[in-house]
Protein backbone atom coordinates (compact mmCIF):
# COMPACT_ATOMS: atom_id res chain seq x y z
CA UNK A 1 0.00 0.00 0.00
CA UNK A 2 2.96 2.68 0.94
CA UNK A 3 4.29 1.93 -2.58
CA UNK A 4 0.70 3.00 -4.30
CA UNK A 5 0.32 6.02 -1.73
CA UNK A 6 4.36 6.89 -2.42
CA UNK A 7 3.52 6.52 -6.16
CA UNK A 8 0.46 9.27 -6.44
CA UNK A 9 2.04 11.82 -3.80
CA UNK A 10 4.64 11.66 -6.58
CA UNK A 11 2.25 12.50 -9.17
CA UNK A 12 -0.44 14.67 -7.46
CA UNK A 13 1.46 16.57 -4.73
CA UNK A 14 3.47 18.90 -6.08
CA UNK A 15 6.86 18.25 -4.45
CA UNK A 16 10.01 19.44 -5.60
CA UNK A 17 11.26 16.05 -4.63
CA UNK A 18 10.46 12.33 -4.79
CA UNK A 19 8.02 10.64 -2.63
CA UNK A 20 11.08 8.31 -2.00
CA UNK A 21 13.49 10.91 -0.83
CA UNK A 22 10.85 11.61 2.08
CA UNK A 23 10.44 9.95 4.94
CA UNK A 24 6.94 8.65 5.93
CA UNK A 25 6.51 10.90 8.65
CA UNK A 26 7.79 13.97 6.49
CA UNK A 27 5.16 17.03 6.66
CA UNK A 28 3.93 17.10 3.10
CA UNK A 29 2.37 20.41 3.56
CA UNK A 30 5.93 22.13 5.04
CA UNK A 31 7.42 20.52 1.70
CA UNK A 32 5.31 22.73 -0.46
CA UNK A 33 2.16 20.37 -0.90
CA UNK A 34 -0.93 23.22 -1.72
CA UNK A 35 -4.51 23.08 -0.72
CA UNK A 36 -5.55 22.49 -3.95
CA UNK A 37 -2.68 19.44 -4.73
CA UNK A 38 -3.81 17.97 -1.64
CA UNK A 39 -7.48 17.49 -3.20
CA UNK A 40 -6.48 16.38 -6.52
CA UNK A 41 -4.46 13.72 -3.95
CA UNK A 42 -7.68 12.78 -2.53
CA UNK A 43 -9.63 11.89 -5.28
CA UNK A 44 -6.36 10.11 -6.57
CA UNK A 45 -6.63 7.84 -3.06
CA UNK A 46 -10.43 7.26 -3.46
CA UNK A 47 -10.36 6.16 -6.70
CA UNK A 48 -7.08 4.00 -6.47
CA UNK A 49 -8.35 1.89 -3.37
CA UNK A 50 -11.86 2.27 -4.07
CA UNK A 51 -12.49 4.19 -0.46
CA UNK A 52 -14.16 7.51 -0.17
CA UNK A 53 -13.18 10.13 2.40
CA UNK A 54 -15.85 11.53 4.73
CA UNK A 55 -16.11 14.70 5.65
CA UNK A 56 -14.47 14.49 8.92
CA UNK A 57 -11.52 13.19 7.51
CA UNK A 58 -11.39 16.08 5.04
CA UNK A 59 -8.35 18.17 6.97
CA UNK A 60 -4.73 18.75 7.44
CA UNK A 61 -3.87 15.90 9.46
CA UNK A 62 -5.52 13.19 7.44
CA UNK A 63 -3.17 14.11 4.73
CA UNK A 64 0.18 15.54 6.19
CA UNK A 65 2.11 12.81 5.72
CA UNK A 66 2.59 9.50 3.61
CA UNK A 67 1.86 7.59 7.38
CA UNK A 68 -1.01 9.38 7.79
CA UNK A 69 -2.29 8.64 4.24
CA UNK A 70 -1.86 5.50 5.30
CA UNK A 71 -3.66 4.88 8.51
CA UNK A 72 -6.20 6.74 7.04
CA UNK A 73 -6.86 4.34 4.31
CA UNK A 74 -6.46 1.58 6.01
CA UNK A 75 -9.59 2.65 8.45
CA UNK A 76 -11.47 3.24 4.61
CA UNK A 77 -10.75 -0.05 3.09
CA UNK A 78 -13.25 -2.58 2.54
CA UNK A 79 -12.38 -5.32 5.55
CA UNK A 80 -11.23 -3.09 7.79
CA UNK A 81 -12.42 -2.95 11.19
CA UNK A 82 -13.16 0.51 11.74
CA UNK A 83 -14.89 1.28 8.05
Amino acid sequence: MMDKIRELIDQHAGLPQGAAEIGDDTDLYRLGMKSFASVQLMLALEEAFNIEFPEEMLNRATFRSASAIARAVESLSPGSLAA
